[in-house]
């Protein structure tokens, strides 16, 4: 196995409640995981400590041999951005930028010119059905087409691992399939491993490993 990610004994707190309770967690290169639970059981919070934002009040997460509680902040915040993609469930897209300029902007923190940048982006954004749309804003958007930026806007830097809290919650189920299986396809085609947290069975059954979440519990889900 060729292992990026990690989670060893991960526990997480809130004041006296606790979120994560002892969780392992394993990612392959490439490979999409999905944690699904309901609203509260703790698999939001689990993201956040795989991807380094939140840390644990014990155990380590280990990315690509380093473990990310040892780094220095700007350490850990230049991987966040150059390694790690996300994908939230309303966007988080910036509404005065264009769809072009949002998609591109991981390039563009990376200290990458205007003019390549924004070729990568409409590269990209063209595989997810949405190069007719660049100089567009925002506003002007649905709500599949904005998820779709989104999507352009993780992927658009090749990072190792994308992590996606409930990319298609804010969808109807018709966009959800579509924008879902576009996000796979992308980032299986590019070898950008996707861990995806949900509460549906049927974006959870679209991975290639799951997990169940119940209590801040981590359980592998063994499948047929």
């Amino acid at each position: 196995m060729d292992i990026i990610l990690r989670a060893e004994g991960v526990d997480l707190f809130y004041g006296s409640h606790q979120a994560v309770s002892s969780a392992d967690f394993t990612l392959e290169r490439g490979e999409v995981a999905a944690i699904m639970g309901s609203s509260g059981s703790g698999k939001s919070s689990l993201l956040y400590c795989l991807a380094g934002v939140l840390p644990p009040a014990s155990g380590r997460v280990i990315f690509d041999g380093v473990e990310l509680g040892s780094l220095p902040d700007g350490e850990l915040s230049a991987l966040r951005r150059g390694r790690l993609g996300f994908v939230f469930q309303y966007g988080e897209l910036l509404p005065e930028l264009t769809v072009e300029e949002n998609a591109a902007l991981p390039l563009r923190l990376a200290g990458i010119s205007k003019e390549h940048a924004h070729a990568v982006a409409a590269q990209v954004l063209g595989r997810l059905g949405m190069g007719d749309l660049l100089r567009r804003r925002m506003s002007k958007l649905s709500g599949g087409q904005s998820q779709r930026v989104a999507v352009a806007r993780a992927l658009v830097h090749r990072p190792d691992v994308v992590f996606a809290d409930e990319p298609t919650g804010a969808l109807d189920s018709g966009n959800a399939e579509t924008v879902l299986n576009e996000f796979l396809q992308l980032a299986r085609r590019q070898k950008t491993a996707v861990v995806i947290v949900t509460h549906a069975a049927d974006i959870a059954a679209k991975a290639d490993k799951q997990y169940t979440m119940a209590d801040g519990v981590l359980t592998p889900r063994v499948t047929a």
